[in-house]
């Protein structure tokens, strides 16, 4: 199979994309990305991209199986107009595309708590973000639910810092349906969606469903052999 990745430069993409390249059924990975990577492999095909016209892009759609890892923060957009821009709009544009050229799965990367009617913003952009890739009607949209992600970041994001020092503490006192919003290892997340692209039946896609992955699910597909 073929598989587009989006976000590779960010903290859980980053860990997708070796584990993709890595893989024995993916043939070709490519992804697009506002600055060029400087990781060279046989199978990857790695382009420069302008988000905010991404159908110039639309070849690189032609794929079996898009993983979007795509997202910023308010701090980073610097408005909400611009978060949205990016969290919403980049997103949905992309699972468009990916389903006009042929795309049977969509993963997408979204957060625990996501809702379209959440009074927290950043939940409500994820929750609309989810409500309209549904609307296209993938084969399979898998939806990915993580808490707090964990791990070393390229930018420093004061609050989820000082949360992720405290997170294994509070981890254990989330047990039971609160266990959906422990802390994770951003490489975790990454090697579920890669071992779930391994092990999805293309030919098997013929209507569409979708599945959501939190906590427990996330790590028992992170945990699945090889």
């Amino acid at each position: 199979m073929n598989v587009l990745l989006l976000g590779a430069t960010g903290l859980t993409g980053s860990h997708c994309l070796p584990g993709l390249l890595a893989t024995p059924e993916i043939e070709q990975v490519h992804t697009l990305t506002r600055r060029p990577l400087t990781l060279q492999h046989p199978k990857l095909i790695a382009a420069e991209a302008d988000f905010d016209h991404l159908e110039a892009s639309a070849h690189h759609f032609e794929v079996d199986v898009v993983v979007c890892c795509l997202g910023t923060t308010l701090r980073q957009a610097g408005s909400r107009d611009r978060f949205y821009r990016v969290d919403h709009d980049y997103c949905l544009e992309a699972a468009r595309i990916g389903k006009a050229r042929g795309a049977k799965a969509f993963l997408l990367m979204s957060a625990v708590g996501a809702s379209p009617s959440s009074t927290v913003f950043y939940n409500r952009v994820k929750g609309e973000l989810e409500r309209d890739i549904t609307a296209l009607h993938y084969p399979l949209l898998s939806i990915y639910h993580p808490g707090l992600l964990l791990g070393n970041r390229q930018e420093h994001r004061t609050g989820e810092a000082a949360m992720a020092r405290v997170m294994p503490v509070l981890n254990l006192g989330l047990i039971g349906p609160l266990s959906r919003y422990r802390g994770i290892e951003s490489e975790m997340v990454a090697h579920a969606m890669v071992n779930e692209v391994r092990e999805l039946n293309l030919a098997g896609l013929s209507s569409a469903q979708v599945e959501f992955r939190h906590y427990e699910d996330i790590l028992a597909l992170a945990m699945a052999s090889p």
